[in-house]
């Protein structure tokens, strides 16, 4: 069949130009590198996830990477925070212009803790002439605090104790004309035994007592010493010790059988946290021959004692002896020379006697 002319002519080229016109259409937005914004896309796959939990509650978050006033708090700070949980433990010192002696203040400390160290020192002199240092040991610290009030200036160091390595000595000084210190010495706790020595005889059984007031040591071990050598006690391998505690703050050495070789020092060792403590004891083993040497030394005393005397008794009494005899001696020769001298006398008398007769 034949197509008219008139129909066909001017429909043939439409077709061409509707694709021109769509391409010119879709140049600008490609030539952006964007795809045209159509509100009716599909969704992403986690927007079709949270569309499908919609139910549940909706949690914000961001991050500001703008300047804060809030600046970033040091390193010991962020570990007090770290450690909030701990209790916090305050301790203060006062100084003046006019001590004369280093104040010190001894802490005990069990267990990590943050704390809070304050010192204060008044001055009649100009406070901000006054270099404040804080030091452990000889290291220098940072200041944490200072404020000034009136004459008193206030200065105040925070940390956190978490081991035995930040135990030790924490001073303040302040320098001006005199330089005045304040020092904190953090120590664990001390062990209370027996001060004297334990005396005690072979074959017996003595009790050795360590305990620690008002606290609770993770471990307790014993050792003994005859010398400079400590040795562990061997529950397991010697049967005459028996280690036991009737609470966890006290440990006690039972020791049974006693003999010489037991003499010696006992040492009670106990594990805290933050360190080590111990305290020993001197057990001082004899022999029954030992109270009857001392025994038999008094009795020997005494007979020497009462030989003495009854030598002096026979002395004195063989000498008075001695001087009876003399005087009587003395009182015989006396009448003697008497009766002698009476003769004489007599004598010349008969004569005159006889005269006279005569």
């Amino acid at each position: 069949m034949r197509a008219l002319p008139g129909l066909m002519g001017p429909r043939a080229p439409l077709l061409p130009l509707l694709l021109l016109c769509l391409l010119a259409a879709a140049r600008p937005s490609l030539a952006d590198g964007h795809p045209s914004a159509s509100p009716f896309t599909t969704p992403p796959v986690r927007e079709e996830t949270m569309a499908k939990y919609s139910n549940l509650s909706l949690e914000s978050h961001n991050i500001s990477l703008t300047a804060s006033p809030f600046t970033t708090p040091p390193v010991r700070e962020e570990t007090m925070a770290k450690y909030s949980n701990l209790s916090l433990e305050s301790h203060n010192i006062s100084l003046t212009e006019h001590s004369n002696m280093p104040v010190e203040k001894n802490i005990t400390l069990e267990r990590p803790s943050n704390i809070k160290l304050i010192c204060q020192f008044t001055t009649s002199g100009d406070l901000n002439s006054v270099n404040v240092t804080w030091r452990k040991d000889d290291e220098i610290l940072e200041t944490n605090y200072l404020n000034a009030t009136g004459s008193i200036l206030y200065t105040q160091y925070m940390f956190t104790i978490v081991n035995s390595k930040q135990m030790g000595s924490y001073s303040c000084v302040f320098g001006e004309k005199k330089e005045q210190r304040g020092t904190f010495n953090f120590k664990v706790p001390e062990l209370h035994g027996k001060n004297k020595p334990l005396i005690n005889y072979v074959g017996d059984s003595v009790v050795l007592k360590c305990k620690c007031q008002d606290c609770f040591p993770l471990n307790w071990t014993w050792y003994s010493s005859n010398g400079s050598v400590q040795v562990p006690v061997d529950v397991q391998m010697n049967d005459k010790y028996v280690i036991n505690g009737k609470n966890a703050n006290e440990t006690r050495l039972k020791i049974m059988q006693l003999s010489e070789e037991d003499r010696g020092s006992y040492w009670c060792h106990a594990i805290f946290q933050l360190g080590e403590s111990e305290e020993h004891i001197e057990l001082v083993v004899l022999s029954y021959l030992v109270p009857l040497k001392a025994f038999l030394a008094i009795a020997a005393e005494v007979v020497l004692l009462v030989a003495i005397i009854l030598l002096c008794e026979m002395y004195t009494q063989k000498k008075k002896e001695h001087s009876d005899d003399g005087k009587e001696f003395e009182q015989i020769e006396q009448l003697k020379l008497d009766d002698s001298n009476g003769i004489e006398n007599n004598a010349p008398r008969h004569r005159k006697n006889e005269a006279v007769g005569q």
